[in-house]
């Protein structure tokens, strides 16, 4: 089967890395999306175990729809009673880009239409919709009016594993946090810091990455294919199992944050206890200027998503903070890799280090980079 995964710009390679990995045969990587195929085993472990796909579709039809006849005359001519049963509900999230339609809603909305119609008029019932809890989740992509239009494997994005407890009021999505680690190379053994935690959420996902942990093991819900006609419950028991079976108890690398606010360290215990990662990562209220390396452990990585100061009037605060980040960094952890997450450029000038490397990346709307410091004892040379 064909099937696509999409992602966060900046993360379509390593997307791919992954998906090969899994097994999949890789036929085109584009912007936000990779395209592959695979067989209904891959389908269901791409959702298990994927760390970086925010969904799965699996295309159903394309066409040209230069207007709204054309667009409803082809989707009515897909026999929908193959994908939705009577009795389901069914939810359309359209994306429409460069096209004589303006609204995605209106797409949405006409799509349902010549899907409830068709139900009407063959059965004399027709489906309901649901936009929260769809039995079936479908998806309608038009770009300059080629629209293709696919079902939602997963139902829900897959950022959303179902660990986290408590958030605090930036929380990092859990697919971009798990990015940053994977783009920094670790290993999975070194040491992995992270002196400005918040929610956890990088250190969470560096501990399901060490211990061999599948993200899709913590969704409490079914999944949008659970539900699909073909859906074979034996072989997706066997997928479960063997994932469960990969899991590495015994704690595989050093895992270790701090945050200033007490209140946040507590919701980030939560959040790994609900990843049942709770000896494998250690916490502690401290400020960001009091981090160090711990002695007892080996040259390691340091990775972290500072404030990025969005409200006015915050510009000195911010490069403040930034300085004494780079103070901490250049005075406690000589010896590591250190990668900073930030949508505030300016800011991160304060670090006053050079970065080795620098990352585009997005955190929702925000423009962002990942900047690699290297931080050595004494002189480079």
């Amino acid at each position: 089967m064909h099937l696509t995964a999409t992602t966060q710009f900046g993360l379509e390679e390593l997307l791919a890395d992954e998906l090969h990995a899994l097994g999949a045969d890789i036929t085109h990587v584009g912007s936000r999306a990779v395209e592959f195929v695979g067989d209904q085993k891959l389908l269901y472990e791409t959702v298990l175990w994927s760390r970086l796909a925010m969904r799965l579709l699996r295309p159903i039809a394309g066409f040209y729809a230069p207007d709204e006849a054309t667009l409803y005359r082809e989707t009515g001519r897909i026999n929908w009673a193959e994908l939705i049963g009577p009795d389901q509900t069914f939810a359309i999230t359209a994306v429409v880009n460069k096209s004589s339609f303006e609204h995605s809603l209106y797409v949405a909305q006409l799509t349902k239409d010549a899907i409830v119609d068709q139900f009407r008029k063959r059965t004399g019932r027709r489906p309901d919709v649901d936009t929260r809890h769809p039995d079936v989740r479908l998806h309608l992509r038009m770009l300059e009016n080629d629209v293709i239009i696919s079902r939602d494997a997963a139902g829900d994005s897959l950022h959303r594993r179902g660990y986290r407890q408590a958030t605090n009021d930036a929380p990092l999505n859990e697919v971009l946090a798990a990015g940053l680690v994977l783009l920094s190379g670790w290993d999975g053994r070194k040491p992995l810091l992270d002196p400005m935690c918040g929610s956890a959420t990088i250190l969470t996902e560096a501990g399901l990455i060490a211990q061999r942990m599948a993200p899709g093991l913590f969704n409490p819900n079914k999944f949008g294919f659970e539900n699909w006609a073909d859906f074979n419950p034996r072989l997706w028991q066997q997928v479960r199992q063997e994932a469960l079976a990969q899991r590495i108890i015994e704690p595989q690398a050093y895992l270790a944050g701090s945050d200033i606010d007490p209140h946040v360290v507590e919701q980030a215990r939560r959040n790994i206890a609900a990843a049942d990662l709770t000896d494998c990562i250690h916490l502690e209220v401290a400020d960001v200027k009091d981090a160090r390396r711990p002695h007892d452990q080996p040259p390691g990585l340091l990775i972290t998503n500072p404030p990025y100061g969005e409200r006015l009037g915050q510009e000195t605060e911010m490069a403040a903070l930034y300085k004494t980040i780079g103070d901490t960094l250049k005075t406690n952890f000589q010896d590591y890799e250190a990668y900073v997450f930030t949508g505030n450029l300016e800011a991160a000038k304060s670090v006053g280090l050079k970065p080795k490397r620098r990352v585009p990346l997005f955190n929702g709307p925000i423009d962002c980079r990942l900047l690699k410091y290297e931080l050595y004892a004494g002189s480079r040379r």
